[in-house]
């Protein structure tokens, strides 16, 4: 008895330590701030100049911001490009574009890829730069990787192991506390036809980073957001709202929804995955916001390695455009507005699970090594072919200290249409504001909003 006693204790120790890894040992750890920076990225330049080394990143805003502003200027705004690659050229540098890029390049001839000088300009408050180090060694991931707990507020894992883990580090990554700002999301046809497809009001909050002293544990929200659509006319007085935790296997998202017609708010636990998300009329999923939003479940992750890429970065231009008509030309974002530059980003793939269900069966995403957000992705269908690519618009808020990829959009490369999501610009930016109260993010505050 005793013998079976001691065997399944074991056996039970056995299962926790499989069920809860830690990230790595001290000594790995002693990489971050030394060759690494404490979020994980080589502090080095790459070997032909290209990529520089990072020296702490834009932390002085340009002479033209005024303080208090959400317009931010663009520091860089005097440069030109370093490259231009179009269809002509595209297969000379295929091997630093994603998928979705070299596919553009090659199907438009107006389509276009700038690359200017790269400039390593994410910079974070230095208490969220000292718990990613403490979480080097401290942060566990759960459930094979799809949970986290014994995490302080910041990157939990620097040095990432596994797929699983980067994404986490997308997820967590530091954005600001509190975001509000009024928004477009346009759609543009296949004919290139550009519409509204909703405007919006959406407020944005990380709990997980009103306190950075308080280890996240995994039945904490780390992420809500709520949107009130003002346009066009047939959707105005709606709105939403959506919850994630750090274990959605123990808490799946909760999600509401308020429509002026039935006048209450109801549970819509479909506001996830791969449900056509209304507010870019159908064209993009619920998972495809920011690139990627929600549970890790449906997917088999593989971290692939890191990679000298040719992204978006520092957009300033395009974030801050006053005029969407002029971002939306037919076929593509006019490249005009779309600043590309060389960075090192982490490669992550997602494979469907067996038995899973969803309309991407691969996923490729890119995230940048200084800020861990993820920059653009390719999506493959069941057959294996190209189906949508997205992107983020980089650019960092250097009065807040906050890297923010408010911008982000999808192409269809299937249907030939595109949407561009968090047209800002019109509205005056993006704005950081002190934190609702606890009443404002009850579902019940979404009735009261959300009349017409």
């Amino acid at each position: 008895m005793k013998f079976v006693k001691t065997l399944l204790a074991t056996s039970l120790a056995m299962m926790l330590v499989a069920q809860a890894q830690a990230a790595v040992s001290e000594q790995e750890a002693a990489k971050l701030g030394t060759s690494l920076t404490l979020l994980g990225a080589e502090k080095a330049g790459n070997g032909d100049g290209s990529i520089p080394a990072y020296s702490g990143g834009l932390t002085t805003a340009p002479a033209s911001f005024k303080a208090g502003d959400s317009m931010r200027p663009d520091p860089y705004a005097n440069e030109k490009p370093l490259l231009v690659i179009d269809g002509k050229n595209v297969d000379q540098y295929k091997g630093m574009l994603t998928a979705t890029s070299v596919e553009l390049a090659k199907r438009f001839p107006t389509y276009r890829i700038d690359v200017y000088p790269t400039h390593r300009s994410v910079a974070l408050p230095q208490a969220i730069l000292d718990n990613s180090r403490k979480n080097a060694s401290g942060a566990k991931s759960l459930e094979g990787g799809l949970a986290i707990d014994n995490v302080l507020p910041g990157v939990p894992f620097p040095i990432p192991q596994s797929g699983s883990e980067a994404m986490w580090n997308f997820l967590l990554r530091y954005q600001g506390v509190n975001i509000n700002s009024k928004y477009d999301s346009w759609n543009v046809d296949s004919a290139g036809v550009a519409s509204l497809a909703t405007t919006g009001q959406a407020f944005i909050t990380y709990p997980i980073y009103e306190n950075l002293s308080q280890p996240i544990t995994s039945s904490d929200v780390y992420y809500q957001m709520k949107l009130y659509y003002t346009g066009p006319a047939r959707r105005a007085g709606e709105a939403l709202m959506l919850k994630d935790a750090a274990n959605p296997l123990e808490q799946p998202r909760r999600a509401w929804q308020y429509l002026p017609g039935q006048r209450r708010v109801k549970l819509a636990p479909n506001l996830a995955y791969d449900t056509p998300n209304p507010g870019t009329a159908g064209a993009g999923t619920f998972d495809d916001v920011f690139v990627f939003n929600g549970a890790l479940d449906r997917y088999d992750w593989k971290l692939v390695g890191k990679q000298e890429m040719i992204v978006p970065y520092n957009t300033y231009k395009l974030t801050y455009a006053q005029d969407p008509k002029s971002l939306t030309t037919p076929n593509h974002l006019a490249p005009d507005f779309v600043r590309w530059e060389k960075h090192r980003v982490w490669v992550v793939e997602g494979n469907l699970k067996a038995g899973a269900r969803h309309i991407y069966q691969k996923r490729r995403f890119y995230l940048d090594e200084d800020s861990w957000a993820a920059v653009a992705s390719d999506q493959y269908d069941a057959r294996g072919q190209l189906y949508r690519g997205s992107f983020a618009f980089l650019s960092q808020s250097y009065d807040k200290q906050v890297p923010d990829t408010t911008p982000f959009m999808i192409y269809d490369l299937v249907g030939g249409s595109y949407n561009i999501n968090g047209v800002v610009g019109p509205y005056g930016g993006i704005r950081y504001i002190d934190s609702l109260s606890k009443a404002q993010w009850s579902p019940e505050s979404l009735a009261g909003a959300g009349i017409r």
